[in-house]
């Protein structure tokens, strides 16, 4: 792994990667030809994006219509007071290409249908969910199935937090509606019901490292739900398995679900 100027300056950044076993350069190779969809750039997406940059993930595309809120920087790291009112996907770009210049960063400021998701997604390696709602999470997971593309979905609220990994590249794979449903029980926000600062870094540290596995072709959470107590400090997982009769993925209905309302996402 060399650096145009013919030195080993990518060596020296990723060495502490590259010595781990199942990584090696081949590895980080795999991790320099990636792209990451990073959907959403608050709490969970800051932390996201940060480490994939970091780690030398080679394209990242962000997506975020918001704009940062001062409500926003107790828990979103990678926006300052200086950006308050900035589009967060500007500020989160010029935050990554701080951290590592060497990768290559497409910005979407808009919200996004089933079929552009879809094609967006289709280009990619990895889809990451930071989105805060369920209408989002719900679409995003039609597209992430529709293209047949790994999606890593987080959520955190007060001192708990969650997540999985759905491979839709393995044909039994569950899908997020298999978990939740319609989401009737999901309507709580962090602004409605607070958050701890810390807690989206944990989980979207971990959303970032499932990446980084999946990605470099490690084992991850597939089939597995992770549950975070953030003040008991407790770690649990539950098997995950696909609803027969889930409307999204089952076999008998994941052709019809493949181009569902256009509702916007971003």
């Amino acid at each position: 792994m060399k650096d145009e100027a013919g030195n080993d300056a990518l060596l020296l950044r990723y060495s502490r990667q590259i010595l781990l076993p199942g990584i090696g350069a081949q590895g980080q190779d795999r991790l320099t030809a990636a792209h990451a969809v990073v959907m959403g750039l608050g709490g969970l997406g800051s932390p996201i994006a940060a480490y994939l940059a970091a780690a030398g993930v080679g394209r990242l595309t962000l997506v975020d219509f918001d704009r940062v809120d001062l409500s926003n920087l107790q828990r979103q790291i990678l926006h300052g007071q200086a950006d308050i009112g900035r589009l967060k996907v500007d500020s989160a770009a010029d935050s990554v290409r701080g951290l590592n210049p060497g990768c290559r960063v497409h910005r979407i400021a808009a919200r996004l249908d089933h079929a552009a998701l879809r094609d967006l997604f289709a280009g990619a390696d990895v889809i990451l969910d930071g989105t805060d709602n369920f209408t989002s999470r719900a679409l995003i997971n039609r597209a992430a199935l529709a293209a047949g593309t790994p999606l890593v979905s987080g959520a955190v609220i007060r001192f708990e937090g969650q997540l999985t990994t759905f491979d839709f590249r393995q044909p039994e794979a569950a899908c997020y509606h298999c978990l939740y449903g319609d989401g009737e029980e999901l309507a709580e926000t962090c602004s409605e019901s607070g958050v701890l600062a810390s807690l989206p870094g944990v989980i979207g540290s971990l959303q970032a490292t499932e990446a980084l596995k999946l990605l470099i072709g490690l084992p991850t959470l597939a089939g597995r739900l992770l549950l975070v107590d953030g003040l008991a400090m407790s770690f649990r997982s539950l098997r995950l398995s696909r609803d027969p009769g889930c409307p999204v993925c089952s076999p008998s209905t994941r052709a019809a679900n493949a181009a569902p309302p256009p509702d916007p996402v971003g």
